[in-house]
């Protein structure tokens, strides 16, 4: 069975008003005297952000409970210095980023400017692969179905204090950056490596770990990174699309195995999936990844869990996937539960409070 790991990164504020706060080295501080969670927390670009990496592992049950773990260890650090966390893709308050002090995110601040402002936090999911050959035919073949991923995950409705009219504007800001979305399909291994190493050589970006594309092959772990999901409101959502990208994972390496071709839509068309879940998330249509035709967003949801329902059922994922893709169906995503709250009371500063309770629990 193909081990699944997940990477979420918090946002930190203040408890009383909901605002970010520039808090990340003292609670990693604190995380490093702590032998359990030393090697759990990470600093990312913003001083905002505190990010955490679970181990891989084969059970989702597993899974669930190492998140959960990590998001309430971060909780309880951050609040050790006067913090609290947030599952929020994007801050819905107004926010000015801090950049941490490191040599490589000098040299963004410098080449990409004001994009390096842009505060987003995001959902990675590492799923094991044997070699990359086999990465590279995975990679190929999930891209049309990446969309519906970005769809579930959807929790970022604000942005400096308003309201976008997208359920995930994360996805949009993340677009910024020259190296991420969709990819063409690649064909082999040798080809990935190849075009990864031209867009390093035109020294647009650093090195490897800068091409930010929807899914790659990670440079530290033998996976295939999947990159396209906010950080999710609740641990099941992040559970379900874990399970969701294993499934793909595996179902696309069967695909190869057997010989079938990847799907051929262009890069154009899968922007226009990309945006269209960002756009509408959960609550209308979605682009379907077979047809690239508008269907609605649960038969799209239905569709990819027919599609990579005999995976899934072969990890004792199905039934687990099934409940939880019912119950957010029903209630829908993060950006639906934050836009309810604002609809409830009016306050910006509710939301973010709600989304602090909600992170834990």
């Amino acid at each position: 069975m193909r081990t699944v790991g997940v990477e979420e990164e918090l946002l930190l504020v203040a408890p009383e008003t909901g605002e970010p706060r520039a808090m990340s080295a003292a609670v990693l501080a604190r995380a490093a005297r702590d032998e359990d969670d030393g090697d759990v927390f990470e600093k990312e670009l913003h001083t905002q952000m505190l990010e955490f990496a679970t181990h891989p592992q084969s059970d989702l049950g597993a899974l669930r409970a190492e998140i959960v773990r990590c998001r309430e260890e971060a909780a309880r650090h951050a609040g050790a210095i006067g913090c609290a966390v947030a599952a929020l893709a994007t801050s819905p308050l107004p926010v000015t980023p801090s950049i941490a002090l490191d040599r490589r995110y000098r040299w963004m601040v410098r080449e990409y400017g004001i994009t390096t402002r842009d505060l987003v936090l995001g959902c990675h999911v590492h799923v094991a692969v044997g070699s990359d050959e086999e990465g590279v035919a995975v990679v190929d073949r999930i891209r049309p179905w990446l969309s519906v991923l970005a769809a579930l995950s959807s929790n970022s409705p604000f942005w400096q204090g308003r309201d976008t009219g997208y359920c995930s504007y994360r996805n949009r800001v993340w677009q910024r950056w020259p190296s991420a979305g969709p990819t063409e399909v690649f064909g082999s291994a040798e080809r990935y490596h190849r075009r990864v190493a031209d867009m390093v050589a035109t020294g647009v970006i650093l090195d490897e770990a800068m091409a930010y594309f929807d899914a790659r092959l990670s440079r530290r772990y033998p996976t295939v990174e999947i990159r396209v999901a906010d950080v999710c409101l609740h641990a099941d959502t992040a559970v379900l699309v874990a399970a969701l990208a294993r499934g793909l994972v595996e179902t696309a390496a069967r695909e190869w195995r057997a010989g079938r071709e990847p799907a051929e839509h262009s890069v154009s068309l899968l922007r226009l999936a990309a945006w269209r879940a960002a756009r509408s998330g959960l609550t209308s249509e979605l682009l379907h990844p077979v047809t690239m035709r508008r269907m609605p967003a649960e038969a799209v949801v239905r569709g990819l869990l027919e599609h990579v329902g005999d995976a899934l059922a072969d990890c004792g994922d199905l039934g687990a996937a099934r409940d939880i893709a019912d119950g957010l169906l029903r209630r829908g995503t993060g950006s639906r539960v934050q836009r309810a709250v604002l609809e409830h009371t009016g306050s910006l500063r509710d939301v973010v409070a709600a989304c602090v309770r909600h992170t834990q629990g």
